[in-house]
C-alpha cells in the first residue's frame, strides 16, 4: 500500500471497525492517509470527485446502509477510470454467496474480520505486504 501520498479508501459504517483499521495501519507503519466513508454512495461520490486523491487500495465492508458493498463494487468496476483500483472486501460475513458475489463483481480479495485485535493487525499486515509488492498497471 505504500505508494507515497496515495490514500487508502476505507468504506465502513461501523466506527469501532473504522478505528481498528486506522490503528492497525498505523501500528504496522503504513503512512498512507486513510480516507473514510460510511457507505458506498458516499465513497462513489468521493471517487468521482476530480479533486479527491485516487486511492491505492479500497478496503470495503459489505453490510452498509444506503449502498452496500456489492452495489459499490459493481459500480466501481463498471467505471473505466476506477476499475483498476484494487478492492479488498473486509467483512464479518462468512456467507458463501457474499464471497461469490464479491469475486464475480471484481473484488481483488475477500477477508473475514477476525474478532481479536492482534489477529486483525496481522490481517492488515498481510494486506499491506501483498499490495506493497504487487505490481500495478
Amino acid at each position: 500500500m505504500r505508494i507515497p501520498n496515495k490514500p487508502v479508501l476505507l468504506i465502513e459504517d461501523d466506527q469501532v471497525d473504522m478505528m481498528r483499521v486506522a490503528r492497525a495501519l498505523k501500528e504496522i507503519g503504513v503512512e498512507n492517509p486513510v480516507v473514510h466513508r460510511e457507505n458506498g454512495e458516499d465513497a462513489l461520490n468521493y471517487l468521482q470527485d476530480e479533486n479527491s486523491g485516487r486511492p491505492c487500495i479500497i478496503l470495503l465492508d459489505l453490510n452498509m446502509p444506503v449502498m452496500n458493498g456489492i452495489e459499490f463494487l459493481r459500480a466501481v468496476k463498471k467505471d473505466e477510470r476506477l476499475r483498476r483500483i484494487p478492492v479488498v472486501i473486509l467483512t464479518t460475513s462468512d456467507n458463501h454467496e457474499d464471497k461469490l458475489s464479491s469475486f464475480n463483481s471484481g473484488a481483488a480479495g475477500y477477508i473475514e474480520k477476525p474478532a481479536g485485535y492482534r489477529q486483525f493487525v496481522e490481517v492488515m499486515r498481510s494486506i499491506d505486504a501483498y499490495w506493497t509488492i504487487s505490481q500495478m498497471p
